[in-house]
């Protein structure tokens, strides 16, 4: 089964994914960012999830119960309402745990 790419964000952060074949999920609110992320998980169509880091940080206690799959893989994007470092940060603890150190960001 072939699995597909999409993205959960606000309207302005996510509107020019559709165009390069990335199915584009809306979230202009942070309150429905819990249930969009399940509705979009559940359809176990997509290997990869780009969130913005508004939404991750909102859907943060739903993407942790997932962290033991393989797929999908929640990836955290900055929005176009800015940069709060959670991506930085993810990756530096991944880095982290499979090098021992963190040789990216020190």
């Amino acid at each position: 089964m072939v699995k597909n790419i999409a993205i959960i964000g606000d309207s302005e952060s996510v509107k020019g994914f559709g165009a390069v074949g990335i199915d584009a999920f809306v979230c202009d609110e942070i309150e429905s960012a819990v249930s969009l992320f399940k509705k979009v998980t559940n359809q176990e169509r997509y290997a990869v999830i780009f969130m913005t880091e508004e939404i991750f940080s909102a859907a943060q206690r739903e993407i942790n119960k997932l962290t033991e799959m393989t797929v999908p893989a929640v990836i955290p994007l900055p929005g176009a309402r800015g940069n709060n470092g959670i991506g930085s940060k993810r990756l530096s603890a991944f880095v982290e745990q499979a090098v021992g150190s963190d040789i990216l960001f020190k």
